[in-house]
């Protein structure tokens, strides 16, 4: 029996494990162990919503692991910890936890530890579940108390947030959104960026172009004064930055990653210079991070551990250039593309607008998806 271990027990994380586990009847026998710093999946795609007090129920971004996991007995185990060293020669992983440092041995090993976000906005999990869950309530409590937001970046996270914003508190609260692009979601088609910024302004948003925020510093009372790249200086009672992803990658040897801490992976997903490790999601540098993306390497990576369980040729990943996105402006309207074809305001509303996913969840961690 081989053992796969697997560090991260998010989207790519979760979806590998099921995978390999459901396919082990072909493949050959598996021992799958799956290391989390938490007890459950964060669905962090809702977060721009679920920052907004009333929206979401708990139970609708967080689920436990191991109840999903509890159909193939001992072929699965869970362990609570973090990370801290691969060896790749000795082919083991020391993780931490509770009861101290533990050092685990693998035929396979799966990275699929994600990324993390500057700021202290729950945009990512924190590391615990009741750590993330207070984060977000905290959020929440912030949100709901400040008269004035300012988001920055007008990628999609920003452009979500300052819409939901907007639609609940644009009449009474000053919401503002801080683009560095001289549009809103640069990099789309430009009818989709003009209906985006047209959506915002319809919900009392303020967009704030071609600017940077050059840095944020706490005044006396407790507000956030944010320097920008014309000269000028604001102050906002809450500022939420939604620029920039940082790997979670420490553990791994500097080697393995590009000069930006990606790990960098071959045509099969396989770390480059390695036998029988891959990466799948946020952490790896073969794509940008899109959960959409996360679970097709998900895939991939498990039928290529498959493969070379039976001593088969490993298949190449082939990546699709064509980005695909939705973004929700508001629980009412939104915007997005595949390719060069946009899609209509009530389609991504209906399809992503109205739950923000949150309805996969349940049937992700319980591998009936996969």
């Amino acid at each position: 029996m081989k053992t796969v271990l697997i560090l991260g027990g998010s989207f790519g994380g979760v979806g590998t494990a099921h995978r390999l586990l459901k396919q082990a009847p072909k493949t050959g026998d598996v021992k799958v162990i799956l290391v989390s710093k938490s007890t459950h999946i964060y669905f962090n795609l809702a977060t721009p919503r679920a920052i907004i007090p009333g929206q979401f129920a708990d139970e609708k971004f967080f689920q436990a692991l191991a109840p999903g996991f509890k159909q193939y007995g001992s072929k699965f185990e869970l362990i609570i910890g973090t990370a801290e060293k691969v060896d790749v020669a000795a082919k083991n992983v020391v993780v931490s936890g509770a009861d101290g440092e533990k050092v685990i041995s693998y035929d396979d090993l799966v990275l699929a530890t994600g990324s993390s976000t500057r700021g202290d906005v729950p945009w990512k999990a924190r590391g615990s579940y009741e750590e993330t869950r207070n984060a977000l309530h905290e959020f929440q409590a912030k949100v709901k108390k400040a008269s004035s937001i300012v988001v920055g970046g007008a990628g999609t996270t920003g452009v979500e947030t300052a819409g939901e914003l907007g639609f609940e508190y644009g009449k009474v609260k000053k919401i503002t959104l801080i683009a560095s692009g001289a549009q809103v979601l640069e990099g789309t088609p430009p009818s989709v960026s003009k209906t985006a910024t047209k959506q915002l302004k319809a919900v009392n948003v303020t967009i704030t172009p071609s600017t940077k925020i050059l840095g944020s510093a706490t005044t006396p009372d407790g507000r956030t004064e944010l320097t920008l790249s014309d000269g000028q200086k604001i102050t906002t009672d809450l500022y939420l930055p939604t620029a920039g992803l940082i790997p979670n990658s420490s553990y791994i040897p500097q080697e393995y990653l590009n000069q930006n801490g990606y790990v960098v992976v071959d045509e099969f997903l396989q770390v480059k210079g390695t036998k029988n490790i891959w990466a799948v999601g946020d952490i790896s540098a073969v794509q940008r991070a899109q959960a959409m993306l996360t679970a097709k390497q998900a895939e991939h990576v498990a039928k290529n551990i498959g493969l070379s369980h039976q001593g088969k040729p490993l298949l190449p990943y082939k990546k699709d250039e064509k980005l695909v996105l939705m973004v929700p402006v508001g629980r009412k309207a939104g915007t997005g593309h595949m390719g060069n074809m946009k899609f209509p305001s009530f389609l991504v509303s209906m399809t992503k607008g109205k739950t923000y996913f949150t309805q996969t969840m349940g049937p992700l961690v319980d591998g009936s998806s996969v």
